[in-house]
């Protein structure tokens, strides 16, 4: 007997993605669910689980924007240290 389908919410496809997206595909995704939680209309369920993994996707882009940021001030402060 085939294996039965169901149907996928945005927190299983959260918990499903094992890569970590990149700041670009975190940030597409994190506009989408801002839109359709703005857009309203939506079970109290499916809310939640949307803010839930804009929540997650926030995160993420934070985390991309730390790492540049830590790597733009090394790069930044070997240029001041070969200066001197």
């Amino acid at each position: 007997m085939p294996a039965k389908k169901t149907s996928s919410s945005p927190a299983d496809a959260a918990s499903a993605a094992t890569e970590r997206p990149s700041y670009e595909e975190a940030r597409e995704e994190l506009v989408d669910v801002v839109r359709r939680l703005e857009a309203g209309g939506l079970p109290l369920e499916e809310s939640l689980a949307l803010w839930e993994r804009g929540e997650k996707l926030a995160v993420v882009c934070q985390d991309w924007l730390d790492g540049a940021r830590a790597r733009l001030d090394a790069v930044l402060d070997r240029g001041d240290r070969a200066a001197d």
